[in-house]
Order: structure tokens, then C-alpha cells, then sequence
């Protein structure tokens, strides 16, 4: 029987009403015996990593896991993190840039309603982790919800209240789960025996997110620049910028960049990506400038995956082939 280990971290599924709102307060003990029937799935332990809203979730976080992650590899089949759900993309993108190439599995869920609650979502979700995570033939990061399985970097909130609450964005789901059984949609990757991932444990947080609306001018881009060491441009359809390549907002770019900075540009548009060679004043901004695309990336997985990058290297150069090179299906050109 595989050994899972459950490492919690809060969120919906721990929380329970303080008197100013839902706040977490279960431990991870607590929520295993609300889910007995993953006993005769797996041998389970668990680990209270911390208990926080997922609101209150970053980067040093994300390490954190990661670190929990890598001290215990050795020791276990497999991993079940639970989650809130908010920023539970962002943390599933995460884990898939700082834990490559898992032949052991690594699964993220939550739930939208607390597992102490009679009419929640958080039993079946935790079941059907522990049941994909039992299986040999899974591996690396996956989110896990409503009967869902997701690759990390797919992953995407897309309903605040719902019990269907994620969507795979532009690939397959992985596999489905449904009374109790794994339908698999994708093909194991073939892992060699005593394969081991590759952990990172550096981070650039100095990310910023610039959403463009029309009429938009560029002062808060040139006001932020000494701030961040890279900006997120999510521009308009397959990314255009207003005024293309010699407009206010590309002369605010060429500050960043000349100031060392990174840029990458994507669509705010949810799926089907960008392609800035498509119109005037997407493919001037892309001929002038050594910016980065992310093309039909999650904006979750841009922004991890720039992070990572980053946290690996300055020199644009290495950045650039760190954040075109596909993890886990996360870039498809």
C-alpha cells in the first residue's frame, strides 16, 4: 500500500466562522477523520505546514512547500497538499516550476465549502486526491477538483463559488475521476527507475501585473519601474500595444529595459492565447523590443515561471530560454 503524506496549509477547507468571517482553524488530523474511507486508498500522514487563507499565500510560501516537499521525497509515495482555493493556481503553477520531472506524484486540492459542513465539496475532493495519488502511474504536480485532474501549470480559477471551480486553460485534462474510479485522458510520462525531480529553491517576487485599459497611459509603468525587476503586460486580443512601437507605452518599455528589466507581454483574453506577429501594433512592439511572449500560458503559470527564471539568473538571454522552454505543457508555440 502506497505512503501518502498530507501536508496543510489552510484555506476554505480548514476554515471555519470566527465571527468576522470564515478563517482557518481546522488541523490536518482533524480534516483526515472527516474523510475515513482514504485509509483503505493508502497508508496517510500528515503535516500542519501552516494555516493561512490563500489570499495570504506568496512566494516565500511556495518555498516553503517545496522545502517540506524535498526534506521528505525520500520517505513517501506521494503528496496531497490542501489548499485554499484563490490562490491555488498560482501555488500549483509554482510547485511545477520548483519541483521538475517528479516520477512521485504531487497533487494540490481544496475545496469552496468547509469539510465541516454537511453539503461541502472538501470530502470528495480529498478522496479523489489521495485515490490519484495512490495510483503508480501518477506523477508530477497536478490540482485536483471536482473530479478533475489538472496539470499545474493549466490550471485556472474560474468560478468563485462553485463546486466546479477550475478549468484546464488550452490543453486536456490529465484524467477525470468518476464513482470512485481514475480515467486517465493523457499517457503516463514513462519515468526510469530511481528517477529523482529536480528542486529549486530561489525566487524573484519583484513581479508586477499591468492590466491595459483603454485609454491607459504609461506613468504607472514608468512610477513602478524602480519597484519590480520585471512587468506582466496583459494587453488586448492576440497583444497589441496602444500606439505600437513608437506610442508613450513603448517608450515607457524601453525604460525598463534599458534599465535591466524584464518584460513579458500576454493577452487578458482567457484562452487560445497571444501572437503579436498578428497586427501592426502588436508585431512593431515585438520587432523593436527583446520582450518576452507568453503566447497561450496561463497568466498563473507566466507569472511563477518568470519568477523561477529569475531566480536563477539575470542575464536575458538565460531567461528567455528558461521561459520558452516547456514544463509540463506549459508553452505550446
Amino acid at each position: 500500500m502506497k505512503r501518502i503524506l498530507m501536508l496543510a496549509t489552510g484555506g476554505t477547507i480548514a476554515s471555519m466562522e470566527s465571527g468576522q468571517g470564515l478563517s482557518p482553524a481546522i488541523t490536518s488530523e482533524e480534516i483526515l477523520s472527516h474523510v475515513p474511507a482514504v485509509g483503505e486508498l493508502c497508508r496517510v500522514e500528515a503535516v500542519q505546514l501552516m494555516n493561512l487563507d490563500s489570499t495570504n499565500i506568496g512566494p516565500a510560501h511556495w518555498l516553503e512547500i517545496a522545502s517540506a516537499i524535498q526534506a521528505r521525497y525520500a520517505d513517501y509515495d506521494g503528496f496531497v497538499v490542501t489548499h485554499g482555493t484563490d490562490t491555488m493556481a498560482y501555488t500549483a503553477a509554482a510547485l511545477s516550476y520548483l519541483i521538475q520531472d517528479s516520477p512521485k506524484p504531487i497533487v494540490i486540492t481544496g475545496s469552496q465549502k468547509s469539510i465541516a459542513l454537511n453539503d461541502t465539496d472538501a470530502r470528495r475532493n480529498l478522496y479523489d486526491s489521495f485515490l490519484y495519488a495512490a495510483d503508480r502511474a501518477s506523477h508530477d504536480v497536478s490540482l485536483v477538483f471536482d473530479g478533475k485532474v489538472i496539470l499545474g501549470t493549466r490550471a485556472r480559477k474560474e468560478r468563485s463559488k462553485s463546486f466546479n471551480a477550475f478549468s484546464c486553460v488550452d490543453y486536456p485534462e490529465r484524467a477525470v475521476i468518476r464513482d470512485k474510479k481514475l480515467i486517465r485522458y493523457l499517457a503516463p510520462r514513462p519515468y526510469a527507475y530511481g528517477a529523482e525531480p529536480t528542486f529549486y529553491n530561489r525566487l524573484e517576487e519583484r513581479v508586477l501585473l499591468l492590466t491595459l485599459i483603454p485609454g491607459m497611459g504609461a506613468e504607472a509603468l514608468r512610477l513602478l519601474r524602480d519597484s519590480y525587476q520585471a512587468v506582466i503586460l496583459q494587453s488586448f486580443g492576440v497583444g497589441g500595444l496602444p500606439g505600437g512601437g513608437s506610442g508613450p507605452l513603448a517608450h515607457a518599455m524601453e525604460e525598463w529595459l534599458s534599465a535591466g528589466k524584464t518584460i513579458v507581454v500576454m493577452t487578458q483574453v482567457p484562452y487560445e492565447g497571444s501572437d503579436m506577429s498578428v497586427y501592426q501594433v502588436g508585431q512593431q512592439v515585438k520587432e523593436r523590443f527583446p520582450l518576452l511572449e507568453a503566447y497561450n500560458m496561463t497568466l498563473e503559470a507566466a507569472t511563477a515561471k518568470l519568477m523561477w527564471a529569475l531566480g536563477q539568473t539575470r542575464d536575458p538571454e538565460q531567461v528567455q530560454k528558461l521561459f520558452y522552454h516547456p514544463v509540463q505543457f506549459d508553452v505550446i508555440r
